[in-house]
């Protein structure tokens, strides 16, 4: 079986099961941009749970851009990192309305020069905003295609590549959104529930056990 044989097996199966949802609660392109970087290192519930109340005090990009470093840490604090990404969401909101005209903008070449925006947050931002097929190569989505053998290692940018070549440009970022959910539900860090699993079949790690 090839890789992008498996692929579409990968892909068809999970459709059945999950949905192709983000975990992440946003309604403007920024929100989901600034809950994206809150979220390394943090579950998106938490990250939900502060978002929601860092944009009802900050309902908009200029207030976000005028606010306090000191008063965006002090609301982020529970996802950690909290003084790097405070700065990075204030001088972010001043990049987007300085350079972009207030809108997040379509392309990697752009998104990468906004502060704290790696190819993680501008995939999903390139996937879910402007319908783009991207990879998002979060920790589910690098757990899972390595036990799979679909990518290779825990590089992000590799798995990007290694998926990109794989999995049909309209499966992407759906494959992705289902790979979080799959990966919380079955196949976890520590222990995954093998015996629940649908691609024990397709699975390398498995296949070695």
């Amino acid at each position: 079986m090839t890789k992008e044989e498996k692929g579409r097996l990968v892909v068809s199966r999970l459709k059945k099961i999950y949905p192709d949802e983000c975990s992440l609660v946003a309604e403007k392109d920024y929100e989901l941009l600034f809950a994206t970087r809150l979220s390394a290192q943090c579950t998106d519930a938490r990250v939900n749970m502060v978002t929601e109340v860092l944009f009802k005090k900050y309902p908009d990009l200029k207030s976000l851009a005028e606010a306090s470093e000191e008063d965006i840490a002090e609301i982020i604090k529970p996802c950690g990192l909290f003084r790097t990404k405070a700065r990075d969401i204030k001088f972010g909101a001043q990049k987007i309305l300085s350079d972009f005209g207030g809108k997040v903008p379509d392309t990697m070449e752009e998104l990468l020069t906004i502060p704290g925006v790696g190819r993680k947050t501008a995939n999903l931002i390139l996937s879910d905003i402007y319908g783009k097929p991207a990879i998002v190569a979060d920790t589910h989505c690098m757990r899972i295609s390595g036990r799979l053998g679909l990518s290779p290692g825990r590089d992000p940018y590799k798995v990007e590549l290694a998926l990109s070549a794989v999995i049909e440009p309209s499966e992407q970022a759906s494959l992705c959104h289902r790979f979080v959910h799959f990966g919380r539900d079955v196949c976890t860090a520590r222990s995954p529930k093998c015996a629940q699993c649908p691609l024990t079949d397709l699975c390398d790690e498995y296949a070695e056990k």
